[in-house]
C-alpha cells in the first residue's frame, strides 16, 4: 500500500533535516554467510569475499543514490552478518587454537573488504551464551580484545543472560576481562566502544554492537535507525508552553509520528531499489554529540531542572510510551531496540549533567528500568577492577532478564584516568567524564561464578 503524503508533512520533514538535526542514523543491511561454511576454511573465506564484494557495492551506492535524491542524510552505511562464533564452530571443535586462527583471518578478511566497499562498520563478533557456551563461543570470547584491536570497523555483541533461562556469570565475568584486556589495547580504551554486551538482544538491530544477522532473518534484509531527538525538543519547547503532561505526551506522539514515517520512507526505497524486504525500523530515539541532538536536553524541556533530578524516570517513561505508541503506527514493522538510548558520551546534555553532579552512574543504572541502553558508552577510571566491571553489567543484564526487555552495556575503562577527568573520543564517539564506581567491590560474589536461572511462563 502506497504511502499517502500531505503537502504540509513534506514541509515539516524539510524543517526537521535543515534545522533540527533530523538524519536516518543507519541503514544497515543484514546479510547471512551461512551458504559459505565449508570444511576448508580457505574455501570458506573465498566464498564470503565473493558474496560480500558482489552486494555490499551495490548497496552503499544505492543508498547514497536515495540519500541524494530525497536530500534526507544518512550518517553511516552497516552490515549485520552471521555470528562468527556459528563460522568457526567447526574449526573450534578442532582445536581452540585453530578456531583463533581462522576467526583472526576472516575478521581481517571482512574489515578490509568493508573498508574497500564503503562500508562504515560490521557487526557479527557475537555469541549467545546465557545458557553456556560452544567452542565457538569460548574462541569468540577469548579472542575479542585481539579481534578488535587488529580490526578498524568489526564490533562485538555477547548475550550473557535471556528472560527464560537466567544470567550466565562465568561469561560476563569473561567478557569483562576482555573489557580490562582491550582498554590497554587501543587509545583511551576506544576499542571497548565496540564491545557491547546484552541481556535479549534483538536479532534485527540496526544499531551497534548488537547488530548481527539473526536466526530468524532471510538471507538479506534491511534495518533502518532513525534519529531525532531536536525533532521532539523543538516540539515540546515551541507546543507545550502551560500545557499538561496528558498533552505534552500527545505532542510528543505526533513528532515521533513524522519522524518514524521519514525513515520508513527512506528505508522502503533503499529495499524496493535493491530487491529486498525493509525488515525493521527501530523506534530508538539515539542522540549524537551535536549541539541540539541530546535525549537529557528533552528531558530537561518537559520541565526536569537538571536530568538526574527527582521526575527524571517519570519523563523517561512519557517519552518511552510516546515513542513506542507512536512509532508502531507509523512503521509496518518494528525491530531493534525501539526505546530511549543514553550513550554516555554521545549525548552532550548529559555530559554536562554529569559535570553539574545532577547524574551519576547509579542515575543510569536507574534508567535501565526504562529505557534500552542504560549504562552504555560510559567511561569508568582504568583501574577499575574486573570484578567491578562484572558486577556493573550483571546489574544492569538482570533488570533486563526480570523485566524481560532487552539491554546493553557499554563500558570503557579509561587508562590511567579518574572520576571526573574528561575524556574526548572524537567524531560520533563524542567526549564525556570519566564516572565514579564507588569504592566497594563484588569480588567475592562474582568469585562464585555459575549461571543464574530464571523462570519464565511458557505454558
Amino acid at each position: 500500500m502506497p504511502i499517502v503524503v500531505h503537502p504540509s508533512e513534506i514541509l515539516e520533514t524539510i524543517e526537521m533535516i535543515r534545522y533540527l538535526k533530523f538524519d536516518i542514523r543507519a541503514t544497515t543491511l543484514s546479510l547471512s554467510l551461512m551458504d559459505c561454511v565449508d570444511s576448508n576454511p580457505s574455501n570458506m573465506m573465498s566464498k564470503i569475499e565473493k558474496k560480500l564484494k558482489r552486494i555490499l557495492p551495490s548497496f552503499v551506492s544505492i543508498v547514497d543514490e536515495v540519500a541524494e535524491r530525497y536530500q534526507v542524510p544518512i550518517v553511516n552505511k552497516r552490515l549485520s552478518i552471521t555470528p562468527l562464533s556459528i563460522l568457526i564452530e567447526p574449526y573450534s571443535s578442532i582445536s581452540l587454537e585453530y578456531g583463533t586462527k581462522v576467526l583472526l583471518e576472516i575478521s581481517s578478511l571482512i574489515d578490509n573488504i568493508a573498508r574497500e566497499c564503503g562500508i562504515n562498520y560490521v557487526g557479527g563478533l557475537s555469541a549467545y551464551v546465557a545458557r553456556g557456551t560452544t567452542p565457538g563461543d569460548m574462541v569468540v570470547i577469548s579472542s575479542i580484545a585481539e579481534v578488535i584491536s587488529s580490526t578498524e570497523r568489526l564490533f562485538s555483541s555477547v548475550n550473557a543472560a535471556q528472560s527464560g533461562i537466567g544470567i550466565n556469570i562465568n561469561s560476563i565475568l569473561d567478557v569483562s576481562k576482555q573489557i580490562k584486556e582491550l582498554s590497554g589495547r587501543t587509545p583511551k580504551g576506544i576499542g571497548c566502544t565496540r564491545l557491547g554486551v546484552f541481556a535479549n538482544m534483538p536479532e534485527d538491530a540496526p544499531f551497534l554492537p548488537a547488530a548481527h544477522h539473526g536466526h530468524n532473518m532471510p538471507e538479506l534484509a534491511l534495518h533502518i535507525a532513525i534519529s531525532g531527538p531536536g525533532v521532539l525538543e523543538y516540539a515540546i519547547k515551541s507546543r507545550c508552553q502551560g500545557k499538561s503532561l496528558t498533552e505534552l505526551l500527545e505532542e510528543i506522539k505526533r513528532a515521533v509520528f513524522k519522524i518514524t514515517r521519514a525513515g520508513e520512507f527512506i528505508g522502503r526505497e533503499i529495499a524496493r531499489r535493491m530487491g529486498i524486504r525493509l525488515c525493521t525500523v527501530d523506534l530508538s530515539l539515539a542522540p549524537s554529540p551535536k549541539i541540539g541532538d541530546s535525549v537529557a536536553d528533552i528531558v530537561e524541556a518537559m520541565g526536569i531542572e537538571s536530568f538526574g533530578a527527582p521526575g527524571t524516570l517519570t519523563s523517561l517513561a512519557l517519552l518511552t510510551e510516546a515513542l513506542k505508541r507512536a512509532g508502531s503506527m507509523a512503521a509496518t514493522n518494528v525491530g531493534g531496540f525501539s526505546g530511549v538510548m543514553l550513550p554516555g558520551s554521545e549525548d552532550l546534555g548529559l555530559t554536562e549533567a554529569f559535570k553539574r553532579g545532577s547524574a551519576s552512574i547509579w542515575t543510569l543504572i536507574a534508567s535501565c528500568s526504562i529505557c534500552s541502553t542504560g549504562l552504555d558508552m560510559v567511561c569508568i577510571p582504568g583501574d577499575t577492577p574486573v570484578e567491578v566491571i562484572a558486577g556493573l553489567i550483571s546489574d544492569v543484564l538482570s533488570i533486563g532478564v526480570i523485566n524481560g526487555k532487552c539491554l546493553g552495556v557499554r563500558l570503557i575503562p579509561v587508562p590511567g584516568a579518574k572520576p571526573g577527568d574528561e575524556v574526548d573520543f572524537g567524531g560520533l564517539l563524542g567526549k564525556t567524564v570519566v564516572l565514579d564506581v564507588g569504592r566497594f567491590t563484588p569480588k567475592d560474589f562474582i568469585a562464585r561464578g555459575g549461571e543464574i536461572p530464571h523462570f519464565k511462563q511458557r505454558w
